[in-house]
């Protein structure tokens, strides 16, 4: 029984936008894939840290920890080497767009690479490329901040 529910799962966010096509996605700015990247980052580490028996004050607070600026740019600079070319033009994009906002509380070189590594996780989530994520996302948690 659990196993017909298993193979019946179906990820629902993916219901949302069916129409998005791999064109729309290159059109889409860095700061669009960024916008979505934060939240698919945000909960991919909200669900990590739920095996760590921790009372929802001390989630919360660890949350914070991985998906402020300094950590995202720091855990895109770990893992820059497993990314493709094409991973790597993303980051760039991300990167070297034009902000029309300041960081409240990072330096705007690490602002910009979490912009950067926002917008590849937005990326590879709307062009479906989940097992990558997945993998991009595990080599990360091995090199915890």
């Amino acid at each position: 029984m659990e196993k017909d529910l298993i193979m019946e799962y179906k990820n629902i966010f993916r219901c949302v936008n069916k129409e998005l096509s791999g064109e729309d996605i290159m059109m889409l700015s860095p700061l669009q894939l960024a916008y979505i990247g934060d939240s698919v980052y945000e909960l991919l580490i909200r669900t990590y840290l739920l095996d760590k028996n921790l009372n929802v004050n001390q989630l919360h607070r660890t949350t914070i920890k991985y998906v402020k600026a300094k950590a995202q740019s720091e855990l895109i600079h770990k893992v820059e080497s497993l990314l493709t070319e094409e991973e790597k033009s993303y980051v760039k994009k991300g990167r070297n767009t034009k902000t029309n906002s300041s960081p409240k509380n990072a330096d705007m070189l690490d602002y910009k690479y979490a912009t950067g590594f926002e917008c590849l996780f937005g990326y590879l989530y709307l062009s479906n490329q989940d097992k990558r994520l997945s993998e991009i996302f595990d080599s990360m948690m091995k090199e915890e901040i």
